[in-house]
C-alpha cells in the first residue's frame, strides 16, 4: 500500500510596529521631538504547497485541512498561513501524486520559522477511502469500494466528539527563511507510500477489516530549491476581475466537492490569487460553453466577458512566485469545467484508441482519441516547452503506460462518449521491479492484476550533462542521473558514481522458494521528455528506491541483535531480515495491536535499549509479521519497515 503526502500554499498578513523617542539639547529648555515614521511592513510571501506520492490501490484519500501555523524560531505566538473555508473541503490525496495543490499565497513577517502545525478533521467520515478500479492482487477490500465509516479509525486524535482533531507538528530539518518582498514555497508532503500510513488489519474469518489512517510519521516537509520547476495540480477558481492593463485575472481559489455531485458544485474560499496570462509563449485559452479555443497574450478579447465565470487552469510559477497560465478553461457552469476526468491512467488501449482515466469515485472513465488529440508534457521550469505540445493523434498512446497521472480536457463533457481534446501528461510514472541495470539504462518490470496493463520498459539515463535540480540537503545543483532511498529522500546519491552504486544497489534477490519465488529490487522513476539521450522518447532523470512489500508471514526465529528469519506463506525456505539499529537510520519498527475493534499502531524506537528490549519481548518465533526491504546481494532483506501483530491475530495472506 503506498501513501504519498500533499502540498500547500496559504497566506495572513502581520504588521509590526516600531517607534522610537528621540531627545536633544544640554540647557533648561527642550526640544519637542520629531516623530520618527512608521516603517512599513517587511512581510514575505509563503507558497504553502500539499502534495503527495503515488498509489495504485486507492482512488479517493480525502482528507480535511483545517489550518496550517509556522513557529518563528526561539518560540512565540503561531503565525496562520491557512484557515479552511467553511463548509471545510476535502483534499483528495490521490490526485496530488508529486503534484502541488495551491491553498494561497500567504503574506507573513519575514523571519525564520522552525516547525509547522497541520490540523486535520479527526471526526467519523473526515476520512475518505475509496478504492481503485484495479487494485493489487491481495488487498484487503473490493475494487471500486468506498470503505464504511465505521471501518476507518484516525489514529491520534484529540477533543471532543463532533470536534476532533489530528494535530501534526513538524519540526522542519532546515528553517523556513522568509525574506521581506520574496516568496519562499512550503511544500507539505503526504507520503501515500509510506507503509505505516493506511494500515489493513483483516482477522481471520467473517471479522470485519479495520483500517487505521496513521497520520503521525507519514507527513513530511520537501525543500524546494527552485519554485519554477513546481508541478501545480489545475486550479479551480472564480474570476472576480481584470486588470487595467488585461495583464492579470484576479480570482477567488474553488474547491470541487468530494465525494462528487451530480453535477458537480464549488465550495468557494477567501483565497484571492493574481492569475497572469502568458505574453511571451501565450496562453491556450478554451471557452467550453462556446466549444472554442484560441492563444491569448493578455485579457483584453475576454475582459467584458469572464468576470463571474468559472475557470480551470493549468498554471506554473514565475521565479518572483507569480502565477502564468499556460491553458485555461472558462465556463459559466463549475460542473462544465470540472467535468474533464483528472486521475491516474487505468488501461491504454492503442488497439481501440481508448484511454482509461480513474476517476475519485474509484471508477473508470474511458475516452477516445483521435487524430485531434494533443498531448502536453507538464514542465514548469521551461515556459516554450511548457505551452507546446509533445504529440498528437491516436499513435501516441503508445507512450502513455498506466500509473502516469493525466488531466484530460475534452471536445463535449455533454457527450455521450467523451473525446479527448487535450491530454495534461502531469507525471510520467515508471515503476516495478528493476533489472537490467547498466551503464546506460535500467528496466523497469510491471505487472497488474489486469495482464493487459503490463508492461516491461527500458529507460535511459538522462545525459550526465541535463541539469536535475539541486540537493537537499547542500542545496548544490545536480547534472544526470540521481537517485535515493524512500526512507532517505535527503540523501541524494548523485554525480559521476551515482550509476554505478545504482546498479549494485539493485542487483540483490531473496528467495522463500516454493510457490512465492524470489523479491528484487523495485523503484519508481518520474520519467522526463526528450532527453538528449532519448530523443522523442522518455528517459530517466531519477529513481526512489522502494521497499519490495513480503506477503505476510512468520518470524521462524525471534528478534535478536538486530536481525530475525521469516517464512511466508506458500514458501519453502526461511530468509534473513536485518534492521539497522543506528540512530538517524533505523529501521521502522511498528507494533500492530488490535483489541476488539480497536486497531492501534505503536512506534518502537529500536535505537534505544528500551525499544530493543521491546521488540525482543514481542517479535519471538511464530509472531505474525510484514516486511517492507530491499533485497540484498547475499539473500538477506534490508528492512526499511517491519510490523509485527499483537492481540487479535491478522488472517494469513498467500
Amino acid at each position: 500500500m503506498k501513501c504519498l503526502i500533499s502540498r500547500l500554499l496559504p497566506g495572513l498578513a502581520l504588521a509590526s510596529m516600531i517607534v522610537l523617542s528621540v531627545g536633544c539639547g544640554s540647557s533648561s529648555s527642550s526640544i519637542t521631538p520629531t516623530p520618527t515614521p512608521t516603517p512599513t511592513p517587511q512581510n514575505g510571501t509563503v507558497n504553502v504547497i500539499v502534495s503527495d506520492a503515488s498509489t495504485d490501490d486507492w482512488a479517493t484519500i480525502g482528507v480535511k485541512v483545517l489550518s496550517i501555523t509556522l513557529t518563528p524560531q526561539g518560540g512565540g505566538t503561531p503565525v496562520t498561513v491557512y484557515t479552511a473555508p467553511s463548509p471545510v473541503p476535502y483534499v483528495n490525496l490521490l490526485q496530488l501524486d508529486q503534484l502541488g495543490e495551491i491553498l494561497g499565497n500567504a503574506k507573513i513577517s519575514a523571519g525564520t520559522y522552525t516547525a509547522v502545525t497541520l490540523t486535520i478533521s479527526g471526526n467519523p467520515g473526515d476520512v475518505l477511502l475509496t478504492t481503485s478500479a484495479d487494485p493489487a492482487p491481495g488487498f484487503a477490500a473490493a475494487p471500486s469500494t468506498t470503505i464504511p465509516t465505521g471501518q476507518i479509525q484516525i489514529l491520534g486524535t484529540s477533543g471532543s466528539a463532533g470536534s476532533l482533531t489530528v494535530p501534526i507538528n513538524l519540526t522542519l530539518d532546515s528553517p523556513l527563511v522568509v525574506n521581506s518582498n520574496e516568496n519562499t514555497a512550503l511544500d507539505l508532503e503526504f507520503d501515500l507510500s509510506h507503509p505505516a500510513f493506511i494500515v489493513a488489519h483483516v482477522p481471520p474469518g467473517n471479522g470485519t477489516t479495520l483500517w487505521a489512517v496513521n497520520f503521525n510519521g507519514p507527513i513530511r516537509r520537501r525543500n524546494i530549491h527552485d519554485i519554477r520547476r513546481l508541478i501545480l495540480r489545475h486550479l479551480y477558481a472564480t474570476v472576480s476581475a481584470v486588470s487595467t492593463d488585461n495583464t492579470t485575472l484576479t480570482v477567488t481559489k474553488d474547491f470541487p466537492v468530494l465525494p462528487p455531485t451530480s453535477p458537480e458544485t464549488a465550495i468557494a474560499s477567501t483565497q484571492s490569487l493574481p492569475v497572469l496570462a502568458d505574453a511571451n509563449n501565450g496562453t491556450l485559452f478554451y471557452d467550453v460553453d462556446g466549444k472554442t479555443h484560441t492563444t491569448i497574450h493578455d485579457f483584453r478579447t475576454v475582459a467584458s466577458t469572464i468576470v463571474g465565470k468559472y475557470i480551470r487552469v493549468a498554471a506554473r510559477y514565475q521565479v518572483d512566485g507569480s502565477l502564468v497560465a499556460v491553458r485555461m478553461w472558462t465556463s459559466s457552469s463549475f460542473a462544465s469545467v470540472w467535468l474533464s476526468p483528472e486521475g491516474h491512467v487505468l488501461h491504454v488501449d492503442t488497439t481501440g484508441d481508448v484511454l482509461t482515466v480513474l476517476n475519485e469515485l474509484g471508477l473508470p472513465v474511458p475516452l477516445t482519441v483521435d487524430a485531434n488529440t494533443l498531448f502536453y508534457f507538464r514542465t514548469p521550469s521551461n515556459g516554450q516547452t511548457d505551452s507546446n505540445s509533445i504529440g498528437q493523434g491516436t499513435a501516441f498512446l503508445a507512450n502513455l503506460v498506466r500509473g502516469f497521472k493525466v488531466h484530460v480536457s475534452v471536445v463535449d463533457p455533454l457527450a455521450s462518449q467523451l473525446v479527448a481534446q487535450s491530454v495534461d501528461i502531469e507525471i510520467a510514472r515508471y515503476g516495478g521491479t528493476i533489472s537490467g541495470t547498466n551503464t546506460t539504462s535500467f528496466t523497469y518490470t510491471h505487472d497488474f492484476r489486469n495482464t493487459a496493463d503490463d508492461y516491461t520498459v527500458a529507460l535511459p539515463f538522462i545525459s550526465s550533462g541535463t541539469a536535475n535540480g539541486s540537493d537537499p540537503q547542500s542545496g548544490a545543483a545536480i547534472s544526470g542521473y540521481k537517485w535515493w532511498n524512500f526512507t532517505f529522500p535527503t540523501i541524494v546519491d548523485s554525480g559521476t558514481s551515482a550509476i554505478g552504486d545504482f546498479e549494485a544497489a539493485t542487483n540483490g534477490t531473496a528467495t522463500f522458494g516454493g510457490t512465492v519465488g524470489q523479491f528484487s529490487a523495485a523503484g519508481e522513476t518520474w520519467a522526463t521528455w526528450d532527453d538528449t539521450n532519448a530523443p522523442n522518447a522518455w528517459a530517466a532523470p531519477s529513481a526512489v528506491l522502494l521497499p519490495t512489500t513480503v506477503p505476510l508471514g512468520a518470524a521462524a526465529t525471534g528478534y535478536s541483535n538486530g536481525s530475525f528469519t521469516m517464512t511466508v506463506p506458500g514458501g519453502t525456505l526461511a530468509v534473513s531480515i536485518a534492521l539497522s539499529t543506528t540512530s538517524g537510520s533505523g529501521a521502522l519498527v511498528y507494533q500492530v495491536n488490535r483489541t476488539g475493534n480497536i486497531v492501534t499502531i505503536s512506534p518502537v524506537d529500536i535505537t534505544t535499549t528500551a525499544g530493543q528490549t521491546t521488540i525482543a519481548t514481542n517479535l519471538v518465533a511464530g509472531t505474525p509479521v510484514k516486511v517492507y526491504g530491499v533485497p540484498q546481494a547475499n539473500g538477506s532483506i534490508k528492512a526499511y519497515v517491519v510490523f509485527y501483530f499483537t492481540g487479535i491475530m491478522p488472517a494469513s495472506v498467500n
